[in-house]
């Protein structure tokens, strides 16, 4: 099957403002640790710009050309100006040429240059994040505590050997209270989410690769985490942000729609290419897991405000089940391309002795919706009538800004629960929130009992 390559796509990337803040944003590639070419941007900007010029110069010279040709002429003339018509054709379409060339490789080369950071974040590695919320202490067990993979084997959760036998690696089978504990964290999430006005949403698992590249993923770079479809242009989906953030692709939204707030349910397939360590056991670091996403489009001068609204939510959640935890504020060189800021929450996980992530909350701004082109129409308000107006006289449109938190994302959710909530004689206490969604259940017990 041979796929048939479209032509690149364009992300509206101001290079204009890049090129006027150089310093500010070779500053931030630095402090991102990114190694986008911000020289070799601006100087492609400068010669797109002396070819474009040079286009609308010959563009120019044709016009009068033509316009001379309308005149009562001698033959000989008008000969003249066709074959000087024919070599200015001629030296367009060869500069149009280059411009296309010229325009793929700014572009290629553009959409590296990482977002803007915000400047309360700090700079450096993920060691150098900020605390930004402490919640609850570590449990003091008076008995052994085991890790999760322990507990799954003692309660028959998982099955990960026949996992590995039919799927590979970092796959698993959940099992008896286990497939409970899945969809009763997955409804408990959502309806708690939906009651602040999140709109409920299934996606899409399979996405246009350009999609997943407009959203900041790297589908088909070195040591991706992106599944690629073979001869296609097709790709898994690492999480819902991607489909929820494409479901207004190319659109103007109307600024009353605003904010839109989405809550999607979705299967995640992630490569984990470069994971290694301790973490890698059980169900901490998989191949395919459940997941609840939130995502927000809203206008440019409110995502600070729901950037707070997403991480109270995560909060709220998560202290809601009893978990020990605490929120981040992520360094600079943990950001990826996309977000401006993001916050992490990582929660104490017994087993492993130490916290592990268990979601982020990140504000993309418009860096998203530049490459999706998604906008609005901004409505303007008449003074003396306090009256609205909407429709092609509003004034012109401005790019969203976008925002995803996770709600919770299954297998590391289940590690937490199972590792925190255990007790001394082989039980687990279901968290009381959990219950409703599991049809009443309060303690998950050993099947069988210990000769």
């Amino acid at each position: 099957m041979v796929v048939k390559q479209n032509r690149q796509w364009r992300a509206a990337i101001d290079f204009k403002w890049i090129r006027d803040n150089r310093d500010a944003v070779a500053t931030n590639i630095k402090n991102r640790n990114s190694n986008a070419n911000l020289d070799l941007v601006i100087e492609l900007y400068e010669k797109y710009l002396a070819l474009q010029k040079e286009a609308e110069r010959i563009r120019g010279v044709r016009n009068v050309v033509a316009n001379k040709m309308k005149g009562k002429l001698e033959l000989s003339e008008r000969q003249a100006l066709v074959e000087e018509g024919k070599i200015l054709k001629e030296g367009l379409t060869a500069l149009e040429e280059d411009l296309n060339e010229l325009s793929d490789r700014l572009q290629q080369e553009g959409q590296c240059i990482p977002n803007i950071t915000h400047p309360d974040v700090p700079i450096g590695d993920e060691d150098c994040s900020a605390v930004r919320k402490m919640v609850g202490s570590p449990r003091e067990f008076s008995f052994p505590a085991k890790d999760h993979l322990q507990l799954g084997k003692e309660l028959d959760l998982f099955d990960f050997d026949a996992a590995a036998e039919v799927s590979g690696s970092k796959f698993y089978y959940l099992k008896n209270e286990a497939v409970l504990l899945e969809m009763g964290l997955v409804n408990w999430a959502l309806t708690e989410v939906m009651k602040r006005g999140f709109i409920p949403l299934t996606t899409p698992e399979i996405v246009r690769s350009t999609v997943v590249e407009k959203c900041g993923f790297q589908p088909r770079g070195q040591n991706t985490q992106v599944y690629s479809v073979e001869d296609s242009d097709l790709c898994l989906i690492g999480t819902a942000e991607i489909p929820v953030g494409g479901i207004h692709m190319k659109s103007i939204l109307p600024d009353s729609s605003l904010p839109l707030k989405y809550v999607a349910y979705s299967h995640c397939f992630r490569t984990e290419a470069g994971a290694a360590g301790t973490a890698t056991r059980g169900l901490y670091r998989v191949h395919q897991f459940s997941k609840v996403e939130m995502f927000i489009f809203c206008r440019p001068e409110e995502s600070d405000f729901y950037h707070a609204e997403l991480i109270g939510i995560e909060e709220d959640l998560f202290a809601s089940l009893g978990l020990h935890f605490k929120t981040l504020d992520m360094a600079s060189w943990d950001l990826g391309a996309p977000a401006y800021r993001k916050f992490d929450v990582e929660a104490w996980m017994p087993g492993l002795g130490r916290y592990g992530e268990i979601s982020s909350a990140s504000n993309c701004r418009d860096y998203q919706s530049r490459r999706l082109d998604i906008r609005y129409r901004p409505s303007t308000t008449d003074a003396s009538a306090g009256n609205p107006k909407r429709g092609k006289g509003a004034g012109p449109t401005q790019f969203v800004h976008t925002l995803n938190a996770t709600a919770c994302a299954v297998p590391r959710m289940i590690v937490c629960l199972l590792e925190n909530f255990q007790q001394e004689d082989g039980t687990v206490v279901v968290p009381k929130p959990l219950r409703p969604f599991m049809g009443g259940l309060e303690v998950i017990s050993p099947k069988f009992k210990r000769v």
